[in-house]
């Protein structure tokens, strides 16, 4: 049986001009981040997709990608940066995948990026997400995750006249946001 909660990395997810403004925003909240120091590799969980080469020129260093179900398999490694953008909402257990980032993080400085769209309504979710989350909701992972939040931001993904373009995409200019942390470990 397909798994309709895990997205498939195509043309049409990589051609999707909302993914242009989220992968501009993302490395704007990236350019604004307290991490100091070099940093010699990361990692990038689920599949490499352009936005990966973006994270390396932005660290200064090479990104690696997942290749485990994240929702029972452990990590191994060791990094001092690893980014889990748009991930969580794709998850059966997301708490065990947060557990096993938090074993491979590696440095009292070391930090998890990551982002996920805000809770919407029924009508305007996804049929690719298992569950979408309040910021409360995400912010009470994190803490049974034993990840404080350093800092984060929400934005659109869209552009402006997009919302003038019907009822539903009305309804998304209130509710349709992506919520993106800056974690360390507790």
């Amino acid at each position: 049986m397909k798994n309709r909660c895990r997205t498939i990395i195509d043309s049409n997810y990589l051609n999707d001009f909302a993914h242009q403004i989220r992968w501009k925003r993302t490395l704007k909240f990236l350019r604004g981040s307290s991490l100091s120091g070099a940093v010699l590799g990361g990692l990038d969980v689920g599949d490499r997709t352009p936005f990966t080469a973006l994270l390396e020129q932005q660290f200064g260093c090479s990104f690696t990608n997942t290749a485990v179900d994240l929702d029972i398999e452990p990590l191994s490694g060791s990094f001092r940066v690893v980014t889990a953008f748009e991930v969580l909402e794709h998850l059966y257990n997301p708490l065990h995948a947060l557990l096993e980032i938090k074993q491979i993080l590696a440095g009292p400085d070391a930090r998890l990026f990551l982002s996920m769209p805000l809770w919407k309504p029924s009508y305007l979710a996804s049929p690719d997400h298992f569950h979408e989350m309040t910021r409360s909701a995400a912010c009470s992972l994190f803490s049974r995750a034993g990840f404080a939040v350093v800092r984060s931001a929400k934005f659109r993904i869209r552009k402006p006249l997009f919302y003038l373009t019907g009822v539903k995409p009305l309804l998304r200019a209130w509710y349709e946001k992506v919520q993106i942390y800056e974690l360390a470990v507790r």
